[in-house]
């Protein structure tokens, strides 16, 4: 079980990963291992995750979720099968507790009555400068 909240645990068995060749660069090495890590989460078929978290978490990952709610994360910084896989994971994590968040609520304000009258006082002022510009030539 990987820990995410004090509320929420994945199971290994929701997450698949596979191996894949990095790009950039690396020498020959980079042609002949496998050292990237594809991880794929089905978001709509977790039952780990409730429904709030889970509509959360598919509008914060974005491009990174496929039509069918598959969210794909792929982790090539470091050259290293393992740590890649460290990285997939932690990077999963981090998304899911950033969407285990519940937003918060905006409460609507109203404009100080000092505040209306600074916004129109400056108007005043900005509208006086920008009269006194076009100048009046007397030709006689």
């Amino acid at each position: 079980m990987i820990k995410v909240t004090p509320s929420i645990e994945l199971n290994e068995r929701e997450i698949s990963l596979s191996f894949i060749r990095a790009s950039g660069p690396g020498g020959q090495n980079v042609n002949k291992v496998s050292t990237a890590v594809q991880l794929r989460f089905d978001i709509r078929r977790s039952p780990s995750l409730p429904y709030g978290v889970r509509q959360r978490l598919e509008r914060l990952a974005g491009h990174r979720v496929s039509a069918d709610g598959v969210l794909v994360i792929t982790a090539q910084r470091f050259s290293s099968q393992e740590r890649n896989r460290r990285d997939a994971i932690a990077r999963l994590v981090a998304l899911i507790g950033e969407a285990a968040r519940p937003p918060k609520v905006r409460r609507p304000t109203r404009p100080t009555r000092a505040s209306r009258e600074r916004r129109l006082e400056s108007k005043r002022r900005l509208g006086q400068i920008k009269r006194g510009r076009g100048g009046r030539f007397d030709l006689t």
